[in-house]
């Protein structure tokens, strides 16, 4: 049983860690339906909770993803919760920030349920003086009837 660190509340799951949004889907006849204002909330709530894990605990941050889920880093494509995991620990620093300028959402499909969040902002590395431009797109999939899991992540720096 992984316990959520959204809420407080135990959700059972495989291997990853999704977050509950009690009271956000309605299931109409077999498929999750939500409002823009609803899809938004869903994005925000990923954002917040996914950079707070991904400064402070990078460890954490794995658990959002699962073993057919995709990141591209950097035009380098990893596959699997495990190779993801490895990535992103592997990153040479430690401790960073993220300052999060633009969070946009959108359903990615109403039958499913599934979101696409797109994120722009800087990235502020420990030690460094300036901080890196960056772009972040994440597709959000149901896992259960009131969590999401990561299904792709696509990351690139902006130079220039």
């Amino acid at each position: 049983m992984v316990v959520s660190h959204f809420m407080s509340k135990a959700i059972p799951c495989f291997h990853i860690l999704v977050w509950p949004i009690w009271g956000v889907l309605k299931e109409e006849r077999n498929s999750i339906k939500m409002d823009q204002e609803q899809v938004e909330m869903v994005g925000r709530m990923f954002v917040d909770r996914y950079y707070q894990l991904f400064d402070n605990d990078r460890a954490s941050v794995s658990l959002f993803y699962q073993p057919n889920s995709m990141l591209n880093f950097e035009g380098q494509k990893i596959l699997g919760v495990d190779n993801i995991s490895s990535k992103l620990n592997q990153l040479p620093f430690e401790k960073c920030r993220h300052d999060i300028s633009t969070v946009d959402s959108q359903p990615s499909s109403t039958s499913t349920g599934s979101i696409v969040v797109f994120v722009s902002g800087s990235l502020q590395l420990v030690g460094e003086e300036h901080s890196l431009r960056f772009n972040q797109m994440f597709h959000l999939v149901p896992f259960g009837q009131e969590s999401f899991f990561v299904q792709n992540d696509i990351f690139r720096l902006n130079y220039g």
